[in-house]
């Protein structure tokens, strides 16, 4: 039993140090670390606690289904986050049947708790719970959160209904019962697979901070490189530059094969320093400045402004406008990563081909999608499409640093950035911004 309430209780504590700040970390906690001192209670009745030992044991059996369903609501969504007096209301009132529980059971001489009452209220609970972790999963547009979603659900799903039909459903009926042995099975397949998750998928955003820590070290590296890059190159180059300047004064007019010399001189010298500027534009840190915008009209506005290149090669595009959400957002920075993503699909796409621009709203948020019936790009590129520096395209102007530009800015804004793709069919990105 020791070990069961130290497993839950590292299970917690793991999940609230790797984000403190997340209500959904906390949640699932709080409800682990509850679960986890039903471990407790034997060892503790049998040092001659007999008081403690029934508060364990009633806090675990009452406390720990509240803990679980208002996890689940908040990891769901569901209610709308926006509607924070509600969720606080309901919280509260979730709480009603624990001091009704607490009301009728008897602590003295001995406690007794009545199952079959704790059933009538904590069996919804748990079933309630599992059902917005389904819906959640069902609902959920984004690729990557979907799967964190499935990984979520299937630890546990299986091991709330074990829990559900072992303990309260058995304590109900079968008041004799030796359910423990039971869940165990259960627990460890959960502990298992969560586990295995950690390392592989992610739980509860572990893994999604382990997964971009990589990128996100990889952006700040660059970003000190070409700080200091576009430092030492500005003086290098303006030095070069004064002195071209100053050969051109004392070189004879007649001399025209030193003047073209010096003009090279000049025009690479400033070609090199745009360039610079260009690289370190794209790889500083950025400084939201957030507005009420609505997205429908940044999307309209980056269209627009791509629209020459669109006529010029021959490409259609295509708007399809679902929803006209308003975000809290950088619309500066918004626009230039929408721009990235509409000139990125202008380059992969031949004459004749279309460019679609999709604006969609869920109860997670607002998303903008940009789809192209271009090249495509092959799985091993996939990838490394969001790493600085990396690129597909055969062209000196580019520096393969827009996606990771895109990549920083959603990532600034608290939203998220996916992308699909198929050989010869087309690629797909999808802004996701979450609900302001």
């Amino acid at each position: 039993m020791l070990y069961y309430f130290a497993a839950l209780l590292a299970a917690a504590l793991i999940l609230i140090i790797s984000n403190p700040q997340s209500e959904i970390n906390r949640w699932a906690a709080i409800f682990l670390s509850f679960a986890s001192i039903g471990g407790l209670s034997e060892e503790v009745r049998g040092a001659g606690y007999e008081g403690w030992a029934n508060a364990i044991q009633f806090l675990n059996l009452t406390a720990t289904p509240y803990a679980v369903l208002i996890f689940c609501i908040v990891y769901s969504g569901m209610p709308d986050k926006r509607n924070r007096l509600a969720q606080a209301w309901l919280k509260w009132v979730l709480l009603l049947p624990i001091a009704l529980t607490a009301a009728m059971t008897p602590f003295e001489p001995a406690m007794k708790i009545d199952y079959g009452w704790l059933l009538v209220w904590a069996g919804p609970y748990y079933v309630a719970g599992c059902v917005l972790l389904v819906l959640s999963l069902a609902r959920e547009s984004n690729r990557s959160k979907r799967r964190n979603r499935l990984v979520t659900t299937l630890i546990v799903v299986p091991t709330l209904l074990a829990a559900l039909a072992f303990i309260y459903v058995a304590g109900a009926f079968y008041p004799e019962f030796e359910f423990f042995e039971y869940v165990s099975y259960f627990l460890i397949y959960s502990f298992l697979l969560a586990l295995l998750c950690v390392f592989v998928y992610g739980v509860l955003g572990v893994r999604l901070r382990i997964e971009r820590d990589p990128l996100d070290d990889a952006m700040k590296v660059v970003s000190t490189g070409t700080r200091l890059l576009n430092h030492t190159l500005k003086n290098e180059i303006g030095k070069i530059a004064i002195s071209a300047e100053n050969l051109k004064r004392t070189t004879p007019p007649e001399d025209e094969l030193s003047g073209q010399h010096l003009r090279i001189i000049s025009e690479s010298s400033d070609h090199m320093l745009a360039m610079v500027e260009r690289i370190h534009s794209r790889t500083k840190d950025i400084v939201l400045t957030p507005k009420l915008s609505r997205l429908d009209r940044l999307a309209e506005q980056c269209v627009e402004s791509c629209r020459p290149l669109l006529v010029e090669k021959e490409i259609a595009i295509e708007m399809a406008f679902e929803a006209n959400p308003t975000l809290l957002c950088d619309p500066i920075h918004i626009k230039e990563a929408i721009g990235n993503l509409l000139s990125n699909a202008a380059e992969a796409t031949q004459p004749g081909g279309i460019v679609r621009v999709t604006v969609r709203e869920s109860a997670k948020g607002a998303s903008l999608t940009v789809e192209d019936t271009g090249n495509g790009i092959d799985q091993e590129a996939l990838t490394r499409v969001f790493e600085p520096f990396y690129s597909t395209k055969n062209n000196s102007r580019n520096f393969g640093l827009g996606l990771s530009y895109v990549y920083n800015v959603m990532r600034k804004s608290g939203g998220s950035v996916d992308v699909s793709s198929r050989v010869d069919v087309g690629t797909r990105f999808t802004l996701h911004f979450p609900k302001g």
